[in-house]
């Protein structure tokens, strides 16, 4: 059964630190690109990061490079998304997402086209 569910969001002030957690059924992970999306209110849903089996290869978003990493535990089903130095423009609603890997290789994952599976999403604001 695919499921993914997403938890750790919350609410922070500029400069802060939250760390998403992505816990994936093991069929879910099995397919094994996993992307994190965020859309903010009013405004199309854009990739933030993604990361293949095993931790090989991690893919970031020009805006999140230097402050975000995307990591997981094969042994939890777990995918995170460490988020530091936050900005205003990083509230949004965080979503987890999963396909097979050539998404991630053939370098569509910022693409949500390209993902099949999500999970409902939890909420990140930063205030300033």
């Amino acid at each position: 059964q695919v499921q993914l569910v997403e938890s750790g969001g919350g609410s922070v002030q500029a400069g802060g630190s939250l760390r998403l957690s992505c816990a994936a059924s093991r069929y879910t992970y099995s397919r094994n690109c996993m992307g994190w999306f965020r859309q903010a209110p009013g405004k199309e849903r854009e990739a933030v990061a993604a990361i293949t089996s095993g931790g090989g290869s991690t893919y970031y978003a020009d805006s999140v490079q230097g402050r975000f990493t995307i990591s997981q535990d094969n042994a939890k089903n777990t995918v995170y998304l460490q988020m530091n130095s936050l900005k205003p423009e990083d509230t949004a609603m965080y979503y987890c997402a999963a396909d097979l890997p050539v998404v991630c290789w053939s370098g569509r994952w910022w693409s949500m086209n390209e993902f099949n599976y999500w999970g409902q999403g939890t909420q990140v604001t930063v205030s300033s």
